[in-house]
């Protein structure tokens, strides 16, 4: 470890890994080691370029460009989106300094261009496609141009003004356009039940439905969520402290999960409610 402690407070994180696979994995378990990290890499990158294509090609250029190409079209044009993506892919990657800096803007900043987005779709009847996307597009657009605008400010400090610029996209994109088709809104409303700003199509549903209930579990909801997130969080950390051997943190994490599975066994899978076929036959 010497080479590692000379850095100081100056560590960097991208050789901490390298450095333990060759001072401390064996010959051929090194090999084994380093094709399985190779096959991840490799799944999640062609996911992602895979991805690509099917989007841009068949859920804007099929649909809204050219719906009646011939198949050889969207083929030869999926091969070209890929391409470029990967060129996209390795020019940004030149431009990057640092992997750990990089996974702290997406972690801190551009997660904020989706919070809104992700959020009201639950919570306000009046959200629909469009402020979805417009949402995005100011939440991402405004985590490359925040962080740029504000130097030598952590990421974590932008995530207020990235969320604002996204949730204006979302009130605009939406306002600006069509509300989604009322017989979905009503069959989402009546199967998911949903807390929130629901109350227009909560209104239209009661004639029909004279014994529809809001749903008045929020607060139980809300500390399930709580619970849920600390459990999640235990299970990620406790085979981190079993492999670094902190015995003490991993007894804890462990005893943690175990208490918190039973909570949530108890107060959100045992309440669960499937509401009757009935209401949803619009």
């Amino acid at each position: 470890m010497g080479d590692l402690r000379q850095m100081g407070d100056k560590v960097d994180f991208e050789l901490i890994l390298p450095f333990a696979l060759k001072n401390y994995i064996p010959v051929g378990l090194l090999g084994l080691l380093i094709a399985g990290l190779l096959a991840a890499f490799m799944s999640t990158f062609a996911a992602t370029v895979n991805a690509a294509p099917a989007y841009l090609v068949n859920d804007v250029y099929k649909h809204y460009i050219n719906p009646h190409a011939e198949q050889k079209t969207y083929v030869r044009l999926s091969y070209l989106v890929s391409v470029v993506f990967v060129l996209i892919g390795i020019g940004i990657g030149l431009f990057v300094q640092s992997l750990n800096d990089i996974v702290q803007w997406i972690v801190a900043a551009l997660y904020g261009g989706y919070t809104a987005s992700n959020l009201l779709k639950w919570y306000w009847w009046r959200f629909n496609s469009h402020g979805y996307f417009w949402g995005m597009v100011g939440g991402i657009g405004g985590a490359m141009v925040v962080p740029w605008l504000m130097p030598g400010i952590a990421d974590i400090y932008a995530f207020p003004i990235i969320l604002l610029i996204s949730l204006v996209g979302c009130f605009a994109g939406s306002l600006l356009t069509p509300p989604d088709d009322e017989a979905i809104l009503k069959h989402f409303y009546l199967k998911v039940r949903p807390w929130g700003f629901w109350k227009p199509i909560h209104d239209k549903l009661i004639v029909e439905y004279p014994d529809l209930v809001k749903n008045k579990d929020l607060g139980r909801d809300a500390v399930n969520v709580v619970v849920g997130m600390a459990w999640q969080t235990a299970i990620t950390a406790a085979p981190i402290f079993l492999v670094i051997e902190h015995w003490r943190e991993f007894g804890i994490c462990m005893l943690f999960i175990a208490v918190s599975s039973i909570f949530l066994k108890f107060n959100w899978w045992n309440k669960l409610q499937d509401y009757p076929d009935e209401l949803a036959k619009l």
